[in-house]
């Protein structure tokens, strides 16, 4: 199945998401809690898709998404966006996110996302 990156800065979201994930046989190859350290995980690592929060530390998930994309246009990456983040939402797919996922994450939303994309 499919590897996956987890870039988050909240452990607890990073946990749900592994789980899930898990569940439906993705491999999760690495967490990051920020976005420099996503960019530099992705290109030691170059998983199959990246599920990337917006909101987070020193880096957040939009400047590492334009990196990422820097580094390989075909990448797949999904944003993680809180309610109420619509602007960031719209920039993150200008800048070439794939889709987004909101949380409270709904199991069924984040797995059928991902089947798309990968299937793209």
């Amino acid at each position: 199945m499919a590897t996956v990156l987890i870039v988050d800065d909240s452990r607890t979201s990073r946990r749900i998401l592994r789980t899930m994930l898990e569940n439906h046989g993705f491999t999760i190859v690495a967490e990051a809690e920020e976005g420099e350290a996503g960019y530099l995980k992705y290109k030691e690592l170059s998983p199959d898709l990246v599920t990337m929060d917006i909101t987070m530390p020193h880096m957040d998930g939009i400047e590492s998404l334009s990196l990422i994309k820097h580094a390989n246009a075909n990448a797949k990456v999904i944003m993680v966006t809180a309610a109420g983040q619509k602007e960031k939402m719209v920039e993150a797919l200008k800048r070439g996110a794939d889709d987004f996922i909101t949380k409270p994450f709904d199991e069924n939303e984040i797995i059928n996302a991902m089947t798309r994309i990968l299937e793209k």
